[in-house]
């Protein structure tokens, strides 16, 4: 289980106040209530993510909700594109795929 003290240990740069600032703008999406959250490794990937927007590539704390939101959309449309070919790869008559294929490669 990793609690907010926890995460701000294992990112550097991160304390339990921007961590709590972060939760409360809903940057982040912790199981549980305030003073006994329970973070995922996806709570501390999406940490890190800030961090790096943050510190490395210098968006400013007012543009990072744009930002994320931009890429949550972003890993979204992959889910469903990922989905998409699946459903393709094993329910589509051979036919109907090698058409799409065609159509897709002529773009």
């Amino acid at each position: 289980m990793i609690t907010i003290e926890i995460l701000s240990r294992m990112v550097v740069g991160v304390d339990s106040t921007q961590v709590q600032r972060w939760i409360d703008n809903a940057w982040i999406r912790p199981d549980g209530e305030p003073g006994r959250y329970h973070f995922h490794d996806i709570d501390v990937a999406r940490v890190r993510l800030i961090v790096q927007l943050r510190d490395d590539m210098g968006v400013d704390e007012n543009a990072l909700p744009v930002v994320l939101s931009l890429m949550d959309q972003l890993y979204e449309t992959r889910r469903q594109m990922r989905r998409l070919c699946t459903v393709i790869e094993t329910s589509v008559p051979d036919e109907v795929r090698s058409t799409l294929l065609d159509h897709l490669s002529q773009r």
